[in-house]
């Protein structure tokens, strides 16, 4: 099975897409190849629109099996697309790309540190989670800088051992580190994981492929 993909020649899939357990949000210009790639590899079902105008939804949408998190700037047909689907939580404060800023699945949610407290509890109450804020190597955006299923959670190779302790009491599964595309530590922008397999943009190396098999369980 083919598991690398661009997007357009792109290799930062995870900018364009996301998937939210067994459903793939995509842009209404997705090439087939990278439609077909989704469906093979990660069994998900193709729900197709724009956020707010754009095609950048891997940076506007975050979620789990209960619910959606997204861009307040969402218009009223995006969010009824996604609202066939999933329960739609707006993101309307200033910090909205929803995709960049909350790394989540069915246990927990890991928000942006400089996020309001109170949207932050929102948020995770939304999801049915519990809450965390947290840095991954400094880095804030911690929906880019980790991905999150429920057999798995792959951060930023310069997490520190603290905050992965800190990820690891919450998410109750393996984290691990790792890197994207020959080397990027935003591990979110290149990768595109689900408890059905996974796809990863074609800069990839087979040793970065082989830890996302580690760290996910998909080793045989």
């Amino acid at each position: 099975m083919e598991r690398l993909i661009t997007f357009a020649g792109d290799p930062n899939i995870g900018v364009f897409a996301r998937v939210v357990g067994n459903i793939a949000i995509i842009p209404p210009e997705s090439p087939e190849d990278f439609r077909q790639a989704i469906r093979a590899a990660l069994n998900a079902e193709l729900v197709e629109t724009t956020i707010q105008g754009s095609s950048i939804i891997g940076s506007l949408v975050a979620g789990n099996s209960r619910g959606i998190v997204v861009s307040g700037l969402a218009t009223e047909e995006e969010v009824a697309v996604l609202e066939k689907h999933r329960k739609v939580f707006l993101l309307k404060e200033a910090m909205n790309a929803a995709g960049n800023v909350i790394m989540a699945n069915d246990t927990f949610a890991a928000v942006h540190p400089d996020m309001p407290t109170d949207l932050a509890h929102e948020i995770a109450e939304f999801l049915g989670v519990e809450l965390i804020t947290l840095t991954l190597g400094g880095v804030k955006t911690v929906g880019m800088a980790g991905v999150a299923t429920n057999k798995g959670v792959l951060v930023h190779p310069r997490a520190t051992a603290q905050e992965i302790a800190r990820l690891e009491e919450v998410a109750k599964v393996p984290v691990g580190t790792g890197t994207i595309n020959m080397g990027s530590g935003l591990v979110g922008t290149g990768l595109m994981v689900n408890e059905s397999g996974y796809i990863a943009g074609n800069a990839t190396s087979g040793f970065e492929l082989g830890r996302i098999e580690d760290v996910f369980g998909f080793l045989e």
